[in-house]
């Protein structure tokens, strides 16, 4: 494991993510950075070269910036690959496939066969519950959330979230880890959509109702939120970048959760049902095309 001067905690200097999507990309891009080999799993080749290509564009586009010197050096503790066998000698994995709690309960169960009894285990859910998903793996005191931001790498927030098993040795570790990387660590106990997604989901589903109610154009409610509130991207924006099929899914589960205060509107349910999923689909409130 690597160390700072400044952090006493260790850092895995071997880890794995499990799914490659920008989110799973982000998370590997931070972790490279922070000078760790990373193996990246993915269902198949072509997902696995996809992954790797958006890895690789993210850490050219830091060099670009001029975070990095260049992105080889970088690129070569980045291993991709279908088997998740690949990942027994991780000290740290993080499970960033899609927001689906059969999905990442399957995904964990391959994670904790293959990985030894002392890997920190950590899920990147942004609202399923913590201790649904520890049902999944052996020793879920080993198990936290790792709640990254998107797009990561520019994102300097990490929601470290507690399940009821985990450990307070395994919350400071993970703050360390959190600091390592660059980013500041907000601690929140189990809860649905824990602290960042229940209120920027609230937040995205009143604004979708103010379009569906003609108050005012997407950019002009995202406008009234960047210039009078300082939000450095409007709710309809960062609801088009996340995706509206990623918002619904997360919505449809705090109502389940919570109750009807976060039923979807109908103007969000049409859009997805659409394909009109924002950035990625190259339509959403916004045209990306």
């Amino acid at each position: 494991m690597s160390q700072t001067a400044s952090q006493t905690v260790e850092t895995p200097s071997r880890c794995g993510v499990v799914g490659g999507g920008r989110m799973g990309a982000g998370i590997v891009h931070a972790l490279l950075l922070a000078g760790a080999e990373v193996t990246l799993v993915e269902r198949d080749a072509e997902a696995c070269g996809a992954a790797r290509a958006r890895v690789a564009n993210s850490v050219e586009a830091s060099v670009r910036r001029g975070v990095l010197a260049e992105a080889a050096p970088v690129l070569a503790r980045l291993r991709v690959t279908t088997d998740a066998a690949d990942l027994a000698d991780a000290e740290l994995v993080v499970e960033a496939v899609p927001e689906d709690l059969a999905l990442k309960r399957d995904t964990l169960h391959r994670i904790a066969a293959a990985v030894g009894s002392e890997a920190v285990i950590a899920s990147n859910t942004s609202s399923i519950s913590l201790d649904e998903l520890a049902e999944a793996i052996d020793h879920p005191e080993r198990f936290c959330g790792l709640h990254f931001f998107n797009p990561v790498p520019a994102s300097k927030l990490v929601e470290v979230v507690l399940g009821a098993h985990t450990t307070p040795t395994l919350r400071g570790r993970a703050e360390g880890w959190v600091r390592h990387w660059g980013k500041t660590p907000v601690v929140v106990r189990n809860s649905p959509g824990f602290a960042s997604s229940r209120l920027g989901v609230a937040i995205g589903l009143e604004a979708i109702r103010m379009l569906e109610e003609g108050v005012a154009s997407a950019a002009d409610i995202d406008a009234a939120m960047t210039l009078g509130y300082g939000f450095p991207m409007g709710p309809l924006r960062l609801t088009d970048l996340v995706g509206l099929d990623v918002r619904l899914g997360i919505a449809r589960y705090l109502e389940s959760e919570l109750g009807p205060r976060f039923a979807p509107p109908t103007l969000m349910e049409e859009m997805v049902a659409r394909g009109e999923l924002g950035q990625k689909s190259g339509r959403g409130f916004y045209d990306w095309g």
